[in-house]
């Protein structure tokens, strides 16, 4: 076990640097298989001469001190990453599941003037404004032989508090931003969680959330590679392959966004006992229904243990384990995290009272990318975070999400929580998905606006769900309309886009 200090004091661990870590785990382990993805397998002394490989290519190729990555979870963003790093650059993973236009904003934001890449995402890396390489045609092979007979090269002189990754949010509220984190925050924060989960060197992670995304980056690549554990990466979330994966590889540690179970759970053909060598099915990056927490007890007999987090967090802040879920939270915070529940004046709450969730700890974000007015306006000068969802802290430290603070519908000066709303919509047995907002409402403040989805071959009315809600709702917190759809809007991680829904609901769509 890693030495601790307080939480308090800014720092969580020893030796906080994700390279040097990174390269002492592999060489006291140099044959053990680090990564499988679909096309190669690396033993943790070939990941070390891909990322030497990668460190020489990246320092010949640009002096600017950001590099970005449009590259899917393989063998090959892992040794683009740390040999980034390696070159003592600061990592800009892109999200390639974003349009030209947002990625090309981005891209000039992050200051970036070389894009790694492959030949799958030549055209959309061609719309952005910055010189791509594509790897499978920069001669690296002959510089990857080089690597294993060269003496390796010298380790930058980087500290905890250097910058290491500039990670931009997904744009569910705007503008995307740059979350600027750096080695002590990722280090602190994958060595927490490893000490929460009880995380070992024999685990077997499956990588199906990509690498630009938070939970990804450090669920599936920093804790494997700096613990010592092995990968396994699928560049494409597959059902079918998620599951033949689970099997031939021995799963212990999967993470998902509960999106990806859904999809997972509507194959009736996915064996009852698929998961049951996975000891930890960990699940976060949106909310988990009740329905679908009993759906994988009862049929495959597991326990998802549900997690939360932030990007600017680093991201992961509290988890449900073994022996400690509780359903309907998302468990306790990290040992390095302190948790505040505060109400709209700043005043902090008791146990069981809901407010905005904040947080303080060697895992908060250095800041966002060139915003000081951002970042500012995001962190207290005490170092408390303001996260921007509204939940409730209970006697015994199990955090419970009860909604957004934009979220928030203020109906005759009474306080409504959407997600209240759409646990109950979800429900209904004719309910797929469904999703609230408030709109204004020049009698009553704001009113309830409700968009389903139904369940496939059937085909609920308004006035039927509206009843249904009565039933188990106060009056005010019935939805006055409700929107059928086939789909809700979503980003590239599952999650639901509820500026999306506003703008439809401004543009006049029809009930």
């Amino acid at each position: 076990m890693l030495d601790k200090v307080a939480p308090s004091a800014g720092r969580g661990y020893k030796n906080d640097v994700l390279l040097q870590r990174f390269l002492e785990t592999a060489q006291r382990q140099p044959d053990k298989l680090a990564i499988r993805d679909i096309r190669r397998e690396a033993t943790f002394s070939q990941l070390i001469a891909l990322s030497a490989t990668m460190k020489r290519f990246i320092e010949a190729e640009t002096p600017r001190p950001n590099v970005g990555i449009l590259l899917p979870s393989t063998a090959g963003f892992a040794a683009s990453f740390y040999g980034g790093l390696w070159a003592g650059k600061t990592i800009v993973p892109l999200n390639f599941l974003l349009p030209p236009a947002e990625l090309a904003g981005i891209v000039a934001d992050a200051g970036l003037d070389l894009i790694l890449t492959c030949e799958y995402f030549k055209d959309l890396a061609a719309a952005l404004p910055a010189r791509s390489i594509i790897l499978e045609r920069a001669g690296l092979r002959r510089r990857y032989l080089l690597s294993k007979v060269r003496p390796r090269p010298a380790v930058p002189d980087a500290g905890a508090d250097d910058l290491a990754v500039i990670l931009y949010t997904s744009g569910t509220t705007g503008t995307p931003r740059g979350v600027c984190l750096t080695h002590g925050n990722l280090y602190t924060d994958a060595f927490a969680s490893i000490e929460h989960f009880c995380i070992d060197a024999n685990e077997q992670f499956l990588g199906i959330i990509p690498l630009f995304h938070s939970f990804g980056l450090t669920g599936t690549l920093l804790l494997p590679t700096l613990l010592g554990a092995t990968v396994h990466f699928q560049a494409r979330f597959q059902p079918a392959d998620v599951v033949q994966a689970v099997a031939r590889d021995r799963i212990s540690v999967f993470l998902a966004v509960p999106s990806m179970l859904v999809a997972i759970a509507r194959d009736k053909t996915v064996p009852a006992d698929t998961f049951q060598g996975v000891r930890l099915p960990i699940c976060g990056g949106e909310p988990l229904s009740p329905e679908l927490w009993s759906e994988y007890r009862d049929r495959f007999g597991i326990e998802l243990l549900e997690g939360y987090g932030l990007t600017e967090t680093s991201p992961v802040v509290a988890a449900n384990v073994p022996g400690a879920n509780r359903p309907g939270t998302v468990g306790r915070a990290l040992s390095v995290v302190e948790t505040c529940v505060r109400d709209e004046l700043g005043n902090a709450l008791p146990s069981g009272q809901a407010g905005e969730l904040c947080f303080r700890g060697p895992t908060i974000m250095q800041g966002y990318y060139n915003r000081p007015a951002d970042t500012a306006a995001a962190i207290d000068v005490d170092g408390w975070f303001r996260s921007g969802d509204i939940g409730r802290l209970d006697a015994d430290g199990f955090i419970t999400i009860t909604g957004r603070c934009k979220d928030l519908i203020i109906v005759a000066g009474e306080n409504v929580f959407p997600g209240e709303i759409e646990r109950v919509l979800d429900r209904h047995p004719a309910v797929e998905q469904s999703a609230v907002i408030g709109t204004g409402d020049g009698v009553r403040g704001e009113s309830i606006v409700a968009f389903v989805v139904p369940r496939e071959g059937t085909a609920p009315t308004a006035i039927e769900l509206r009843d249904y809600c009565r039933d188990h709702l106060a009056g005010f917190k019935v939805p006055r309309r409700i929107f059928f759809d086939r789909d809700l809007p979503k980003g590239p991680t599952g999650k639901l886009l509820k500026r999306q829904l506003r703008q439809r609901l401004a543009e006049g769509v029809s009930e």
